[in-house]
C-alpha cells in the first residue's frame, strides 16, 4: 500500500521511528494506520539494515486504541465482516510485535489505551513517563480486553489484571512499572535525549538498548498516597472470586466491613460502581477470557479474542457493542441500555457461545503468520 500521513517514519542509520500521526483522533488506530503499520514491521524484519524500531505518538497522547467509532459506521453500512477485517489486521500485527526478532522501544507518552496498549505493551521495552494514561476500558463499550490483553493482564501480580480488565480503572506511569506492564520510567525532560541516544548507539543489541534507556530511568518512582496498586491485597480478596457476581459481592462485604474507618476513601465505591456501569456480557466474557490467558500463550490469546470480537460484532446474542460506541463515542449520553440489562441474566451457555467458531460458512479463525528464528525473549511468549 502506499505511505499514509497518519504514520510518519524517521530513518537514523539502522534505527526506525515510527510515529502514529493522528494528532485530533488522539493517534487511534485506523485501518490505514494497522494496514501500515504491517507492512512496515514485516519489511523490516526482514531488512538487515534495520536494528531497532522505536514507536511513538505525535502530540498529546501516544494512543487512544483502535478507530471503534469508525468500525461500528462500517458494519453498519456493509456487514460486521469489514469490522473483522480490522480486528483480524490488528491481531496478527499484536502478534508480530509479540514475536518479532529486533527489539521495539516503546515511548509511551500520554494515553495508551486499547489498540494503543496492543500495538506497545507486546513489544521489547515499555517507557513511560510523568504523564502516562494507561487503561483498557472496553466493558464500559459493550466490549472486552482484546490485542492480546488477555496474555498481558492475566500475567500481571495477583488478580490485578482482572481488576484493570473489568473495572477500566486508569494507571499512571509509576503504577505501570510496579505492576509489569512498563519495563522503564524515564522522566518527561529526559524523553527525547533517551531517543537521541538510542539513535545515536544505533544497536539492536536489547543489553546495550537496556543499559542506555537505564542511564535516562528513574528506577524507583514514588507511587502516589492513594494508588490502587496498593490495594492489592484487596484487589486479590475480591478479584479472584470466581464469577462476576461474586467479585460484586465481596467488593460490597468490604465496603460494609470498612464503613467505621475513618481513612475509608471512595476507591470502593468508585470500583463497585464501574463494575455496575459496565456491560454485564462483557463483565462475563472478559473474566473469562483474562481467565484462560493465563494458561495459554499469546497466539493463543488472540486467536480466541478473535472469535469472540467476531461475535460481538456478529451481534447476534447481544448487541451492546452497538449502545456502548452509541452512548460514549458517537450521541455521548454516558447512558447505555445494556441488554441483557443484568448480570444474572447472562447464563454460561450465552457466555461459551462468545468462545466457539462462529456459525457462518464464509468465516475462519485467524490465521496467524509463521514465526522462524525467534529470540527467546519471544519464544517464551508462545
Amino acid at each position: 500500500m502506499a505511505p499514509t500521513n497518519q504514520v510518519l517514519i524517521k530513518e537514523s542509520s539502522n534505527v526506525r521511528t515510527i510515529i502514529l500521526n493522528r494528532t485530533k483522533q488522539l493517534n487511534a488506530l485506523s485501518l490505514e494506520m494497522i494496514s501500515r503499520l504491517l507492512e512496515v514491521f514485516h519489511a523490516y524484519e526482514e531488512d538487515p539494515n534495520v536494528k531497532l524500531i522505536i514507536m511513538k505518538g505525535e502530540g498529546r497522547a501516544f494512543c487512544a486504541g483502535g478507530d471503534v467509532a469508525a468500525v461500528v459506521n462500517d458494519i453498519n453500512k456493509g456487514s460486521w465482516k469489514l469490522g473483522a477485517n480490522f480486528f483480524s489486521k490488528e491481531f496478527t500485527l499484536n502478534y508480530l510485535m509479540a514475536t518479532y526478532t529486533k527489539p521495539q522501544v516503546s515511548l509511551l507518552k500520554g494515553i495508551v489505551m486499547g489498540g494503543g496498549a496492543g500495538v506497545s505493551i507486546h513489544g521489547r521495552f515499555r517507557v513511560v513517563t510523568d504523564n502516562t494514561v494507561f487503561a483498557m476500558p472496553e466493558t464500559a463499550l459493550g466490549l472486552f480486553p482484546d490485542v492480546g490483553a488477555s496474555y498481558y493482564l492475566s500475567r500481571l501480580p495477583g488478580f490485578f489484571g482482572e481488576y484493570v480488565g473489568l473495572t477500566g480503572a486508569r494507571l499512571d506511569g509509576a503504577e505501570m512499572l510496579a505492576c509489569g506492564l512498563a519495563t522503564h520510567f524515564v522522566p518527561l525532560e529526559k524523553l527525547s535525549l533517551l531517543e537521541d541516544a538510542l539513535c545515536k548507539a544505533n544497536s539492536g543489541d536489547p543489553k546495550i538498548i537496556n543499559s542506555i534507556i537505564n542511564e535516562f530511568s528513574n528506577t524507583n518512582p514514588k507511587l502516589k498516597e492513594k494508588s490502587q496498586y496498593f490495594r492489592l491485597k484487596t484487589i486479590d480478596r475480591c478479584f479472584s472470586r470466581r464469577t462476576v457476581e461474586q467479585i460484586i459481592s465481596a467488593l460490597v462485604s468490604y465496603k460494609k466491613e470498612k464503613e467505621a474507618d475513618k481513612n475509608m476513601d471512595d476507591w470502593i465505591s468508585w470500583t463497585i460502581q464501574s463494575l455496575k456501569k459496565a456491560s454485564p456480557t462483557s463483565l462475563k466474557i472478559s473474566l473469562r477470557s483474562i481467565r484462560e490467558g493465563r494458561l495459554q500463550g499469546v497466539g493463543q490469546c488472540l486467536i480466541r479474542e478473535y472469535r469472540m470480537v467476531c461475535s460481538v460484532m456478529q451481534g447476534e446474542y447481544s448487541k451492546d457493542f452497538f449502545e456502548g460506541c452509541r452512548a460514549l463515542l458517537l450521541d455521548k449520553d454516558k447512558n447505555p441500555k445494556w441488554n441483557p440489562s443484568k448480570l444474572e441474566f447472562v447464563s454460561k451457555d450465552m457466555v461459551d457461545r462468545y468462545f466457539a467458531a462462529l456459525d457462518d460458512k464464509d468465516w475462519e479463525d485467524l490465521k496467524l503468520p509463521a514465526r522462524s528464528n525467534l529470540p527467546v525473549y519471544a519464544i517464551s511468549k508462545l
